[in-house]
């Protein structure tokens, strides 16, 4: 999955996104019962992608994170409502 289109994807979650960062990083943490403060952690998507049987590595997590927290985010944030969905 391309990590900048999730901003596109739903126009809600990148609004979302770019109005209050915080308060999505904090649903998303909300949503898989972790601390609010770690909404935005490259620590959260790697639990998120042990909980899914996800590929990937802490360390793609981490760059990810580093260079486009926002992108990152969103993209966790559309993959919780997908799942919900399911």
């Amino acid at each position: 999955m391309m990590l900048c289109s999730s901003l596109s994807a739903i126009p809600f979650t990148g609004c979302y996104g770019i109005c209050c960062f915080p308060c999505m990083a904090c649903s998303n943490a909300a949503a898989m019962n972790e601390c609010c403060l770690c909404g935005c952690s490259f620590a959260l998507r790697g639990v998120y992608r042990t909980r899914y049987n996800i590929k990937g590595s802490l360390m793609k997590d981490f760059l990810c994170v580093h260079f486009c927290m926002l992108c990152t985010v969103c993209q966790l944030a559309r993959d919780i409502e997908k799942r919900k969905e399911q």
